[in-house]
């Protein structure tokens, strides 16, 4: 499948944005992680169709009602076989 790391900065740590990227992936059949970086921003690498991944990275632009994003950065990795979404 299709796979990309988002790094997200901005507000985007204690508003619930890996959570909430955790359901919308759920919602769109993605798998992957979400963890918090030591720098404030959230990395996110998600395997999916490439019409699901442009739709998360549009929402990640966004993220949940708290979050303030000031930028996603995407870079397309290898394709791989991931399971679950998880949180760190």
């Amino acid at each position: 499948m299709p796979t990309a790391r988002f790094i997200v900065t901005g507000k985007v740590q204690g508003v619930f944005y890996r959570a909430s990227t955790r359901e919308q992936a759920r919602m769109l059949g993605i798998c992957g992680q979400a963890e918090n970086r030591a720098d404030g921003s959230v990395e996110v690498l998600a395997s999916g169709s490439v019409r699901a991944l442009e739709a998360l990275e549009r929402w990640l632009s966004k993220g949940p009602p708290m979050a303030v994003v000031d930028g996603v950065s995407r870079e397309d990795l290898p394709e791989r076989a991931l399971q679950g979404f998880w949180i760190g």
